[in-house]
């Protein structure tokens, strides 16, 4: 019996090992089925933060820049995503108050108060002398300004990582689109519910511009909104932005997106 036993004892160890191989086969096909792809991610991030309603907040800028010390921007900001339109009437600096912007469609101006006169701008202009500019007050969604990143495979850059204690997936994306501000982004985004905690921003040729961090979001009618950010200047080391949003509506906001209605504001 002893001799028996020991003599099929290679044959128990084989069919161990390899019970062994298709278990850890088995767990490695259930995390990749597991895990999103980047595409997938990105959808869930216009999901989590795609508004339906009209939209009225306060945004708080504090700008730090070395050798200017601190600048504090506030406004009023008005959106409605149905028909791409949004108003910003400046509250502070003094030199700013009364001052705003208007965007119906693909038309943008800047209205000057002391002047009373409304100037056609690029999408690109600063707001208030900031560091925001009006594409980052517009809606626009991440899956039609970028497309997934890939290796020399042709599989998504993506990786399951930690951000401090919190587990996260990281992920790169390229524009297809020109009139984005940076070619290349790389997020980092909870793996729990989607939402984005870190952001890089990098230019054509690879430097790393800018780094964002989503530092608070509240709920306002089932959707995430992100209202605490600080903004990195990695191009121009120590300079940042912390953009602090507060008092937000979504009641039905009527024919304001006009010039009519911003000039009448701004007095």
């Amino acid at each position: 019996m002893i001799k028996k036993f020991i003599t099929s004892l290679p044959i128990h160890l084989t069919v161990i090992r390899i019970l062994a191989a298709v278990t850890a086969a088995m767990a490695i096909s259930g995390e990749a089925a597991a895990q999103p792809g980047v595409q997938d991610l990105m959808k869930k991030i216009e999901e989590l933060q795609d508004m339906t309603t009209d939209i009225r907040a306060r945004v708080d800028l504090t700008q730090t820049k070395v050798g200017q010390g601190t600048k504090k921007t506030n406004m009023l900001y008005y959106r409605r995503d149905s028909d791409d339109s949004f108003l910003i009437v400046m509250i502070a600096p003094e030199s700013e108050n009364g001052n705003g912007y208007l965007r119906v469609g693909d038309n943008f101006w800047m209205y000057r108060r002391n002047t009373r006169t409304f100037q056609h701008i690029n999408r690109d202009e600063s707001i208030g002398g900031s560091d925001a500019k009006a594409d980052d007050f517009e809606k626009r969604k991440i899956t039609e300004l970028y497309d997934p990143a890939r290796d020399a495979s042709g599989k998504d850059i993506l990786s399951p990582e930690n951000l401090g204690a919190i587990p996260v997936y990281r992920f790169e994306v390229l524009a297809k689109v020109n009139d984005v501000d940076y070619p290349k982004k790389i997020y980092w985004v909870r793996q729990d519910n989607g939402l984005p905690l870190k952001e890089q921003s990098f230019s054509l040729k690879g430097t790393l511009m800018q780094t964002a961090y989503y530092m608070n979001y509240t709920i306002v009618n089932k959707k995430y909104v992100p209202v605490k950010q600080l903004f990195i200047d990695e191009f121009e080391k120590g300079n940042k932005t912390l953009v602090e949003i507060s008092g937000i509506s979504t009641e039905t906001l009527g024919s304001i997106f006009n010039k009519a209605y911003l000039e009448n504001l701004s007095k």
